[in-house]
């Protein structure tokens, strides 16, 4: 492998690089662009709607193929609209909004307060590292009980969590306001601090179902995913004699009224989500929830990024429904943010939905011989979230030993839109029919391009740049020994091996089933 010097990129700086990148190569476009697009909706181009697929894919597998106790459905995105009044969504499913009466910006309160926070913490995270940089046997532990300045901050997050936790749970809009009076936090874009009142807002999108307006019903486009698994619970129970405890996963479009969609496609109104709902005994729910909390967060680093790029947040406070919550966050470009959530929701679903709908919710436990309500521990992930932090943590700008550059996404291999791509070294002399000859030999397994236009190098940058882990180049000397040369997305090094033996080789190099198997 040749020498590469990795360019250090500020997240501002690579978010926005990443931004422009999805847009060049055909990952991510603005809705309607030609009528100059939609805010907070976005299109997955030919290499976008790969990889999506692909984060599909692995999610679903790992979750129901390698679980027999767990099962996939695909519920209907209209619902009965009492459906959303059991689940709470029509009274509770509210953000605490403020406006800045200079910039005329909205903004979530709670989010403002968490950044607040999150800024101490990167304080506190800087006094560590400096320190550990001075001492060769540093003790962080020690650091953070001992040092002042660091325990300085964390009283005041501490403080900050108390008063935050309290006006939350009590639902005190005033005491929000004056938590953000008192941190004297100012709005980003107008520098001030002249704030309206705080105010709920219910986030769901509601429409007419009937055919002339005056017989029509009003009912919403779902807010998640979850409540289509909850009023199927009996159905998938007892068709598919499930025993408890036992999981109902299902992926698929939630829609949700943000006022404040930002950061790309880390907050839209439509989004995906992938979600496992899994039933347990009353009384056994913590032990899942932390068995799942585990299992979650093992997968996450199987697709092999830096451990220390998650961490886990426990919820300053709960929502309605729930004993216990935590997300595993990630570190995109612009801070750690969520990326999943883990929830023991209790059995404040079903028991909800037997009350509204008047039909019993229970499972019959043939090893107790007892009816009850099942609890619930949930696993919920954002679709376009994780596609954002594979993008994030696979861009790379790289300034080669020869003075060139490269653009790469070192996405991991099994996930890549295309594996392999087949180039013929030039457009003549038969070499783009053995291309194809090739090209027959692997689609049947793999998504491979065929590209013969522009000098190989250039070929070769591209398929860098959309990520493909594999190219084959087809020479003049193919013809005479029926050897190709194969290169390497991450090394660029290239070797010659005959076609007898690429099946085998792409196989071993992209295959999900190797990937899955590390999961076992």
């Amino acid at each position: 492998m040749s020498t590469v010097t990795i360019k250090k990129l500020t997240g501002e700086e690579l978010f926005k690089n990443i931004i422009s990148h999805c847009k060049e190569y055909g990952f991510i476009f603005q809705s309607s662009e030609i009528y100059d697009g939609l805010s907070a909706a976005y299109d997955y181009g030919q290499q976008g709607a790969e990889l999506k697929k692909n984060l599909r894919d692995y999610w679903w597998k790992s979750m129901v193929q390698l679980h027999e106790n767990i099962v996939g459905i695909d519920a209907a995105i209209f619902m009965h609209p009492t459906t959303w009044k059991a689940s709470g969504h029509v009274d509770a499913f509210n953000d605490p909004l403020i406006d800045n009466k200079d910039s005329k910006k909205r903004y979530r309160a709670d989010v403002l307060i968490e950044e607040y926070i999150s800024k101490i913490e990167a304080k506190i995270r800087k006094e560590v590292d400096k320190a550990s940089a001075r001492f060769e046997n540093f003790d962080e532990t020690m650091f953070l009980s001992t040092n002042p300045r660091v325990l300085e901050n964390q009283k005041k997050i501490d403080e900050i969590n108390v008063r935050f936790k309290s006006a939350l749970e009590e639902n005190n809009l005033e005491e929000v306001k004056q938590i953000i009076i008192d941190l004297e936090i100012t709005c980003p874009v107008s520098g001030t601090r002249n704030w309206t009142d705080v105010r709920q807002f219910n986030l769901m999108f509601s429409t007419q179902v009937g055919s002339v307006s005056e017989d029509s019903s009003t009912i919403y486009l779902r807010p998640e995913t979850a409540q289509g698994i909850f009023v199927n619970f009996l159905n998938v129970q007892k068709t598919g004699r499930m025993k408890i405890p036992f999981g109902i996963a299902q992926t698929g479009k939630a829609f949700r009224n943000e006022i404040v969609a930002r950061q790309f496609i880390f907050r839209m109104r439509e989004f995906e989500q992938m979600e496992m709902q899994y039933f347990v005994k009353p009384g056994t729910e913590l032990e899942w929830y932390e068995k799942w909390k585990q299992t979650r967060i093992n997968w996450h680093r199987s697709l092999g990024f830096p451990d220390n790029k998650y961490r886990f947040h426990d919820h300053i406070k709960l929502a309605h429904y729930a004993n216990a919550a935590c997300d595993i966050e990630f570190e995109f470009p612009f801070g750690f943010k969520e990326l999943e959530g883990i929830h023991s929701r209790t059995d404040f679903d079903l028991k909800s939905h037997e009350v509204f709908s008047g039909k019993k919710q229970q499972y019959f436990d043939p090893e107790d011989n007892e009816n009850y309500i099942p609890y619930v521990v949930e696993t919920s992930i954002g679709l376009d979230r994780l596609f954002l932090a594979t993008l994030s943590q696979a861009y790379a700008e790289e300034i080669l030993e020869d003075g060139s550059s490269r653009v790469v996404l070192r996405i991991p291999p099994f996930l890549a839109p295309y594996k392999v791509a087949v180039l013929p070294l030039l457009k003549k002399d038969g070499l783009p029919e053995k291309a194809r000859e090739i090209l027959d030999r692997l689609k049947f397994d793999h998504l491979c391009i065929y590209e013969e236009k522009d000098s190989i190098g250039k070929r070769y940058r591209r398929m860098d740049a959309i990520g493909t882990p594999l190219c084959i180049t087809i020479d003049h000397q193919t013809l005479e020994d029926n050897m190709v040369t194969i290169r390497d997305r991450d090394t660029m090094l290239q070797e010659r091996i005959s076609i007898e033996q690429l099946s085998a080789m792409v196989n071993d190099k992209v295959s999900l089933h190797n990937q899955l198997m590390k999961l076992c």
